[in-house]
């Protein structure tokens, strides 16, 4: 019955194998032999390893079959390298997994053999050479990388955040090509020096794309991998960092849809706990140019848990760098979207806790400014989340250092909420935080209230005088209704409006 499968498979020559492995490096590759499992005689069998198919989500329009190969136990340890090079060159056909009934023969061995890889890699038995590393990342990238069709982008920008995620049809046989992927970085049998050249920047950018799939399981264990690359292959760092910032620009500056941003920064999160320091200009580049922006998008919340955790470790290697954080996120600082400064309020909180006197001196004024608005807010969670800072000992500490700049600044909020919040827990917090101030310093609570007892006079005063001039107005106009040809009927009552 495989012979019929066999018969499907295009035979090439030797010289076209080896064109296509001289244009993927610069060594060649003996064309892999195919045993048969029923024992005898073997016959050579070319794979369908040369032609580059899209994928698993993108099928080739004509699917070759696929020989079962005898298992590595049958052959000796001098053989096993040239069955696996065999093995995962067969593996390279792909098939069309939206439709479950087509081929299934064909998808149930190409499964088992990729099992069977799975096993040997995992054994760490033999060292592999450089063909035997070449055909696995051919392998890899004919069966993962692929571009994503327009639909798996449609909900990505976050706004449709109670839709369920998309997954992948083709999902249970991406996952056993991504185990393979992983053991055999991971492998102690595969030698960073060798494999640097066939797992090298274009191969890392194909990856970091996948991370725009809709699927949240592939994300998940592209994660891991980049990792695993990242921490084997050193030479390739200083690229997967740049690759990682132009997708966080590209996503912040032009699109605003990418499905892979919280892997991405939870990747970078732990990138960032590894940094040496001193810090290097470069790093800190990224923190203004990158993680600040990236506060920016109305998808925020997807990823804010990730990227609060890497500005934290920003913060904890350069806590100077406090300063220069409250400084961007002042700058792009939600207007009008409340859930959001509810999360600026908790990050604010979380920063304030690590920075000094003196690197809070510098940022003090704008930033109590921006929580005043805060206290004073209509939405009663955006004012509780605001109060909620005089909650923790270290940011009250810091305030009773500072409050003779402070208290003054808070103050005409604090009252403004005591007379007219809606919100009883608001009022119950605002009454609470207006005790504190008094308790830490009676003298300038009682000028504070002074001044805001003036101020509020000058504002009554100032707003009697508007009504006046603007009921002259009225009787100026109501004895001279007429002007031009237009008749214009002007009454107390129809322009008295409130000020």
């Amino acid at each position: 019955m495989f012979k019929q499968f066999l018969s499907k498979l295009p035979r090439k020559s030797s010289k076209s194998e080896s064109g296509e492995l001289n244009r993927s490096s610069s060594g060649t590759t003996p064309s892999p032999v195919h045993r048969s499992g029923t024992g005898g005689g073997s016959a050579p069998v070319r794979s369908n390893s040369g032609k580059r198919m899209s994928s698993a989500v993108f099928p080739a329009s004509v699917v070759a079959g696929i020989e079962p190969l005898v298992p590595f136990k049958d052959v000796p340890n001098s053989e096993k390298l040239n069955l696996f090079v065999s093995k995962v060159s067969l593996c390279c056909v792909t098939f069309d997994f939206a439709d479950p009934s087509k081929n299934s023969i064909e998808k149930d061995v190409k499964r088992q053999t990729l099992l069977e890889l799975l096993d040997f890699v995992a054994s760490g038995s033999i060292k592999f050479t450089e063909p035997a590393i070449l055909a696995m990342c051919r392998m890899c990238a004919v069966n993962l990388f692929r571009v994503f069709p327009p639909n798996y982008r449609s909900s990505s920008s976050g706004e449709n955040d109670d839709d369920e995620p998309m997954f992948d049809p083709a999902w249970p046989h991406l996952q056993i090509v991504y185990d393979l992927l992983l053991k055999f970085i991971t492998s102690p049998c595969l030698d960073a020096k060798l494999a640097k050249k066939y797992l090298d920047h274009a191969f890392i950018v194909r990856l970091l794309d996948l991370f725009d799939s809709e699927d949240p399981r592939e994300r998940e264990c592209l994660k891991t991998i980049l990792h695993r690359v990242y921490g084997k292959f050193m030479v390739h760092r200083p690229f997967v960092r740049k690759s990682m910032s132009n997708i966080f620009y590209r996503f912040v500056f032009e699109t605003e849809k990418h499905s892979g941003i919280a892997e991405l920064l939870e990747i970078f999160g732990s990138i960032v706990s590894g940094f040496a320091l001193p810090l290097k200009e470069e790093h800190k580049i990224f923190l203004w140019r990158v993680l600040i922006p990236l506060h920016k998008p109305k998808s925020v919340g997807n990823y804010f848990q990730q990227l609060s955790y890497c500005i934290t470790q920003f913060i904890d290697k350069e806590p100077k760098l406090g300063s220069v954080v409250i400084k961007g996120l002042l700058k792009f600082w939600p207007i009008t979207n409340s859930q959001k400064e509810v999360m600026f309020l908790g990050e604010v909180e979380e920063i304030l806790e690590a920075m000094s006197v003196m690197e809070f001196q510098k940022i003090m004024v704008p930033l109590f400014l921006r929580i005043a608005c805060c206290v004073n807010s209509s939405h009663f969670q955006v004012s509780e989340r605001a109060l909620f800072l005089w909650n923790n000992d270290q940011i009250v500490n810091l305030i009773g250092h500072n409050r003779q700049a402070i208290l003054p600044i808070m103050f005409t909020a604090l009252e403004k909420n005591a007379q007219n919040h809606w919100n009883q827990s608001v009022l119950n917090l605002t009454l609470n935080v207006r005790k504190m101030f008094c308790e830490m310093d009676e003298a300038l609570f009682m000028s504070c209230h002074t001044r805001f007892k003036e101020d509020e006079a000058k504002q009554c005063s100032a707003a009697e005088k508007r009504k006046e001039v603007w009921a002259r107005l009225e009787n100026a106009a109501s004895m001279k209704p007429i002007t031009g040809k237009t008749a214009v009927l002007v009454t107390p009552l129809a322009t008295s409006i409130a000020c």
